[in-house]
């Protein structure tokens, strides 16, 4: 797509926002949209910049070549950040001269509209580079969490394809139809774990989390294998 392509896109898309009464921030739609400028020069593009998110398709070696780029026009100063959302940070970064500022910083689709971003450091990582990705993150209205370490998946995808695996034991038992098995999901634990989790719930319910754990046959007899990792494919789910 040519640069002309994306602002005009790119215009319509927060104009509709804006007219919807969904746009963040505090400028309307037409001054955000002098703030973005597109640029096909790596050097030119990020001149200036003290924090660098990169949002390529999710192609390892796509993202090293330009991390490796990046690697050589940055100071010590500056952040690298990239958006992948299953890329561990020791594939990203290990080798580079500044991997103690790479940090993952994986936004949820669709991001304006889920706040959340996992934060992901590499073994490397300063970190300070954690912290101040961290309060940036707040500071633009989104919802961030602190990874400890990386791990295959990170965590929402992790939580995700659980539920998947299960969702798709049941259907194909015939426990339960698709279409009733997402309406569970859609106006039943969705809609409860759209403002509480998994873990507070189990802490507010009146008998005690172990109480009902015990009660409702735990996790090894609701979840079977669930260290398992589930890959999906155009034929369905495969357990790797």
């Amino acid at each position: 797509m040519e640069p002309a392509q994306v602002a005009i896109i790119g215009s319509k898309q927060m104009k509709e926002l804006e007219g919807s009464g969904f746009l963040k921030g505090t400028l309307s739609a037409e001054k955000q949209l002098a703030l973005i400028s597109i640029c096909t020069d790596l050097k030119a593009a990020v001149e200036g910049a003290t924090f660098i998110q990169e949002c390529t398709p999710e192609n390892l070696e796509l993202k090293k070549k330009i991390f490796s780029q990046l690697d050589l026009i940055v100071d010590d100063g500056v952040i690298l950040s990239s958006s992948t959302s299953c890329l561990l940070p020791s594939k990203l970064f290990t080798g580079l001269k500044h991997v103690k500022q790479c940090i993952v910083s994986h936004p949820v689709n669709p991001p304006y509209f889920v706040p959340l971003v996992e934060i992901v450091p590499h073994p490397e990582t300063d970190p300070s580079v954690t912290e101040k990705t961290y309060a940036l993150m707040k500071k633009i209205g989104q919802s961030p969490v602190r990874l400890n370490r990386e791990i295959e998946g990170f965590v929402l995808n992790r939580l995700q394809y659980a539920v998947i695996s299960e969702a798709w034991r049941l259907v194909g038992e015939g426990v339960i139809s698709p279409t009733d098995l997402d309406i569970v999901m859609s106006d039943g634990l969705g809609m409860r774990y759209a403002f509480i989790g998994p873990l507070e719930t189990m802490h507010l319910n009146a008998e005690g989390r172990w109480f009902k754990m015990r009660r409702t046959g735990g996790r090894a007899y609701v979840v079977q294998d669930p260290g398992k990792v589930i890959q999906q494919t155009g034929l369905g789910l495969l357990q790797i």
